[in-house]
């Protein structure tokens, strides 16, 4: 009796104590008859959402070998940073120093329309619109006077504007036309490779365009004919020009 008799004793002393105290300290009296806490479980891993992929060169086709990308050896006298197109082997190299050159392959001008001479870099522009100059359009009249940037704008994904000239150095919507003649003077490069030149390449730079010889375009046009074998069908942006881009138009 006397151990029941302490137990009810007890149970009476916190139920008076419970009595005047406020809530919180009265649920603190208690807290020994609460369940053990649950933990709350940590919310599951939710799957990374993958980035949109870079699909501007999504239509590009593999260049020959010869065409694409590469650092080569190109002892020259000219600071880091200058350009030197080579037009009768249809390459653009961009001195690096210390006896190298990063090497892309490119379009030219069609017969009448090289150049050459030595100029800077006066502006850089992503993704330009193109207006065609007076003299293309008098030549060919039907041409639209001007074409927003995008992937299907003949400038392609970039350009680099020549000083004192209406040349540029830019993209293709047309990479078919790499190693080949084709060109009203301008300098084309795939879109990746453009975009990999206007990466390293100041405002400000030298291009030298060294001059086309009667002698050169004869083993270049054996290289072109080798090369068309190398290339796959012709790209969506192309395909939608086909209609209203003659052969040379940029």
């Amino acid at each position: 009796m006397s151990n029941k008799l302490a137990i009810t004793a007890s149970l009476a002393a916190l139920i008076a104590a419970a009595a005047v105290a406020t809530p919180a300290s009265a649920q603190s009296l208690f807290s020994f008859l609460a369940p053990p806490a649950q933990e709350r479980a940590a919310p599951a891993p939710q799957p990374a959402v993958a980035a949109p992929a870079d699909d501007e060169n999504a239509d590009e086709v593999p260049l020959p070998p010869r065409l694409q990308r590469q650092v080569v050896s190109y002892p020259s006298n000219e600071a880091p940073g200058t350009i030197i197109v080579d037009t009768p082997h249809t390459y653009l190299y961009l001195v690096l120093g210390g006896g190298k050159a990063m090497r892309y392959g490119i379009g030219v001008g069609r017969e009448g329309f090289t150049w050459s001479g030595m100029h800077p870099i006066v502006r850089k522009t992503e993704w330009p619109d193109w207006y065609p100059p007076a003299e293309m359009i008098r030549r060919q009249p039907y041409l639209p006077r001007m074409v927003a940037g995008g992937p299907g704008n003949p400038l392609g994904a970039r350009a680099l504007y020549i000083g004192g000239t209406e040349y540029r150095i830019h993209g293709t919507n047309d990479p078919t036309s790499i190693g080949k003649f084709v060109s009203s003077g301008c300098i084309r490069l795939t879109n990746a490779d453009v975009k990999d030149l206007f990466s390293r390449v100041k405002v400000g730079a030298k291009v030298i365009v060294l001059p086309m010889t009667r002698e050169a375009r004869a083993p270049a046009r054996q290289r072109d004919d080798a090369d068309v074998a190398a290339y796959a069908p012709e790209p969506r942006a192309a395909r939608a020009w086909s209609g209203v881009r003659p052969a040379g138009l940029y």
